[in-house]
């Protein structure tokens, strides 16, 4: 199917915001624009990163929510499959054809582990994590009823205060019962570290990290003394995969944001004190907007405003310039510094959303553009997978 084909009948601004050959001039706005080839770039890299230090590389879904995206992630990047925080984002990616999908959170709701446990009949490889013994045996029972197998990791909370046991003997005590009960299999632990993703600072990022490898290391070790090995230990992000890729513990990264890259990730700076959004990783998506209105003469009034983006990590940022500024937002507008006036009605801008993650769920297309055209458009498969 080509591209002409597969959007055949749709109307721009009525269903889609651009259509493929059309210029990056003429997209209606406000839309998600990727740059396809920077996009490459970033997968590519990582890519090669992780299969330079024998990681497996398992992208975070939860990110773009684009099967997409993953299958691009996949072909260019090696990528062995995705993570997925709720069942209704993995049951997308499961349909879309991604074969190995880590569900990185707890399911407890009975309605949703029936769900959960349905998933490898669509050829999927299924990982939940579980942090509460009593978990088990209802993902026991549910993949009983289904005839399906489901794989299991124990989470360590290892410094993000949210889920997780803190203990080996949790630890241990959890894999036991998975090893026990029938048609599950304990697969090995997720240990992501998310509280310190976002620390400016390197040595404070790398500090953090030494921790969450000496708790998940004991972890391991516990489990081999007890006679269980670890198949995969998990975890590592956008800004701490370095630390796990060296650990010697840690054999899968959990990738997501180095993707698109975002203005509160690229702040953060690497070993030499550079920000890491000017040379390890590229913007790659970019919140497109237009100017409404100049009726103040150091103001322009743009059309993205808080309905269009998530600004819980920060306002955006003007891609590629520093005469004009993104100072405020309200649910429709976005207000534009422009003391020099350089801006006028009509005029196009790419701004760095603050949260790539949450900006994406609130879009329904990816705009991929290349040398000033778009090239193709992507769905934004999984938004408002939430349940």
């Amino acid at each position: 199917m080509n591209a002409e084909t597969k959007f055949e009948g749709l109307e721009v601004g009525f269903d889609v915001p651009a259509l493929p050959g059309m210029d990056e001039a003429d997209i209606q706005t406000p839309c998600i624009v990727l740059d396809l080839d920077a996009l490459e770039r970033n997968i590519v890299k990582m890519g090669d990163y992780a299969k330079a230090h024998g990681m497996r590389h398992r992208v975070h879904g939860k990110m773009h929510k684009s099967v997409d995206v993953a299958k691009l992630q996949e072909r260019l990047g090696g990528a062995v499959g995705v993570c997925c925080q709720k069942v209704s984002e993995a049951e997308v990616f499961a349909r879309g054809g991604i074969k190995d999908i880590l569900v990185s959170n707890q399911v407890r709701d009975p309605l949703k582990i029936d769900r959960l446990a349905r998933l490898p009949k669509l050829g999927a490889r299924t990982i939940v994590c579980v942090d509460d013994v009593a978990n088990v045996a209802d993902l026991s029972a549910a993949a009983v009823k289904h005839g399906t197998e489901l794989e299991v990791f124990v989470e360590i909370d290892c410094g993000a205060g949210r889920c997780g046991v803190t203990t080996t003997p949790a630890v241990i005590e959890i894999a036991k019962a998975v090893q026990a009960a029938p048609n599950l299999k304990f697969t090995g632990i997720q240990a992501y570290q998310g509280a310190m993703q976002h620390m400016d600072s390197y040595a404070d990022r790398k500090a953090k990290l030494d921790a969450a490898i000496a708790q998940v290391k004991d972890a391991v070790d516990g489990l081999k003394a007890e006679g269980i090995e670890c198949e995969l230990v998990s975890g590592g992000g956008t800004g701490s995969y370095y630390f796990e890729s060296n650990s010697g513990v840690y054999n899968e990264l959990q990738c997501g944001s180095y993707a698109f890259m975002d203005a509160d990730y690229g702040r953060i700076l690497d070993a030499d004190g550079n920000r890491i959004d000017r040379g390890e990783w590229e913007n790659a998506m970019f919140l497109y907007t237009q100017v409404m209105s100049h009726a103040k003469a150091d103001k322009a009034i743009v059309d993205a405003g808080l309905k269009a983006q998530s600004v819980d990590s920060g306002l955006p940022v003007v891609f590629g310039r520093d005469d004009v500024e993104y100072i405020k937002c309200s649910d429709e507008h976005g207000v534009v510094s422009d003391p020099k006036g350089v801006l006028k009605v009509g005029d196009k801008l790419r701004l760095v959303p603050g949260h790539c993650d949450p900006t994406a769920n609130v879009h329904d297309w990816y705009v991929g553009v290349r040398n000033g055209k778009v090239e193709t458009l992507w769905p934004v498969s999984a938004r408002g997978k939430a349940y």
